[in-house]
């Protein structure tokens, strides 16, 4: 069985956990941990689990609303850490000894009942990789965080069971925003953040009849909203908007089975 949960998405933290059930054994990953170890304590909580019950981190890349407390966090509970060596290197080369484990786009990481596919994604960081998650049946896709459409994100999402996709902004919204030329044209841009329209064309391009659940991820609180997000998606697949699900910054949403 594979199942996953959103702690918190947007800008101020990021953190989503997927299960898998293997029989008596489960193990857990914690993609991204975007908080601080107070915050993330809480929303564990909410989830049904504390600390120790995460087998390992995963680390998409060195912006802070993704690493977030991850050094500190893996240090005090001796969680083990999967990251890319140009993450590492962005964030200072934590000192993390035998916990640290560098992760490559095409590699397949087997942890306990999870099966994690790190791939490569053009996004403004060192080195970043987004990833696939499988419990050897099913399969979650995962995108959130990239500025443009690439073949190989597009192979790697195709065929999942479910997919959690960045829909960052809304492109009006961006454009009339408070926000500096400078960083709307970074948002924006092919290493920037997803747009609605845009994940709505991967959404179009890896849709099939198994794919069972969609969640727009990282919503972007100024430039988006959750209906904009949705009717995007919705339209481009032929559906209804409240087929989907949008991932807030305060309660991401409810453990999803995609059993």
């Amino acid at each position: 069985m594979l199942r996953f949960c959103s702690l918190g998405s947007g800008s101020s933290g990021n953190a989503t956990l997927i299960e898998a059930s293997s029989g008596i054994t489960t193990s857990r990953v914690l993609l991204d941990c975007g908080f601080t170890q107070r915050e993330l304590k809480i929303r564990l909580e909410r989830a049904g689990l504390t600390v120790d019950g995460i087998d390992a981190i995963f680390v998409t890349h060195e912006h802070g609303d993704h690493i977030g407390c991850t050094t500190a966090l893996a240090k005090r509970h001796d969680i083990p850490i999967w990251m890319s060596r140009g993450t590492w290197r962005a964030a200072g080369q934590p000192d993390l000894g035998d916990l640290l484990h560098f992760a490559r786009d095409g590699d397949c990481i087997e942890l306990g009942d999870v099966q994690l596919m790190p791939y490569t994604v053009p996004h403004d960081a060192q080195e970043p990789l987004q990833a696939c998650f499988s419990d050897g049946a099913l399969r979650l896709g995962v995108l959130t965080d990239a500025g443009s459409i690439t073949e190989h994100l597009l192979a790697m999402l195709k065929g999942c069971d479910a997919l959690l996709l960045e829909c960052n902004h809304d492109r009006e919204l961006l454009a009339q925003s408070r926000y500096p030329w400078s960083l709307k044209q970074r948002i924006g841009g092919r290493l920037g953040h997803l747009a609605n329209d845009t994940a709505a064309e991967i959404l179009s391009a890896c849709m099939h009849s198994s794919l069972r659940h969609v969640v727009a991820a990282h919503l972007s609180r100024e430039n988006n909203r959750p209906e904009l997000a949705l009717t995007a998606l919705a339209q481009a697949v032929g559906a209804d908007a409240c087929d989907m699900r949008a991932a807030g910054p305060q309660w991401g949403f409810d453990w999803i089975d995609l059993a």
